[in-house]
């Protein structure tokens, strides 16, 4: 695991600001939220996320049976505050096997919803057909919530996106069959609203999908 901040939107190193910037910079793409380093699943880790967060944290609420919360991670510094997170949790696919879901909220332009995606960023361009019905929807903090399938991502996962609370929601799923999750209707807690039973979540080992 890097112990260090990096890109949120290629992983790469990033400068802190200093004398002749007043933001992180990475040699690629300029300023940018830097993605803290990824620690492993707590309850106490995540809700350090949550108290830094300026964008919701998003979590299924309660967790599909047999689900574990897989990582947190947020894109930000002391200053800005959390401007990106994205929160992982593991269990049952629902045609067998393990599925993975990766939640990602952020502000236009971070660009980790993209990275996670697997496509260039920083939004989900035109890889999401809004002129269209969408494919699915969620309940995300007790509002019906549109979500697109976004297109040309790599086979491996299915990516939905769409809007909520002003901020983008990405949805990634692995793998693309269990995108069979999002049509369930799933119901979306913002941790931040959350109370103390966020402290008996089942933890389990870290996903290396917050790593890619």
């Amino acid at each position: 695991m890097r112990g260090e901040p990096s890109c949120p939107k290629c992983g790469g190193r990033v400068r802190a600001p200093g004398l002749f910037a007043d933001s992180w910079q990475c040699d690629a793409h300029g300023a940018v939220h830097p993605l803290q380093p990824v620690v492993p699943p707590s309850v106490e880790a995540l809700g350090a996320a949550v108290h830094r967060s300026q964008v919701p944290v998003w979590m299924p609420w309660p967790l599909p049976v047999g689900w574990l919360f897989t990582g947190v991670a947020y894109a930000g510094d002391d200053r800005s505050g959390g401007r990106a997170t994205a929160v992982a949790c593991s269990g049952p696919g629902p045609l067998g096997g393990l599925g993975e879901l990766l939640l990602v909220a952020e502000e236009l332009g971070v660009g980790l919803g993209a990275r996670y995606a697997g496509i260039d960023g920083p939004d989900p361009g035109s890889g999401m057909a809004i002129d269209k019905p969408p494919q699915t929807k969620v309940l995300a903090a007790g509002r019906p919530t549109p979500l697109w399938h976004v297109t040309g991502t790599p086979h491996d996962r299915a990516v939905f996106a769409g809007e909520a609370r002003g901020l983008w929601l990405w949805a990634i799923v692995w793998p693309e069959q269990s995108g069979l999750l999002m049509y369930d209707e799933l119901v979306l807690t913002d941790l931040r609203d959350a109370g103390a039973e966020v402290e008996l979540l089942p933890c389990g080992a870290l996903t290396p999908r917050l790593l890619g």
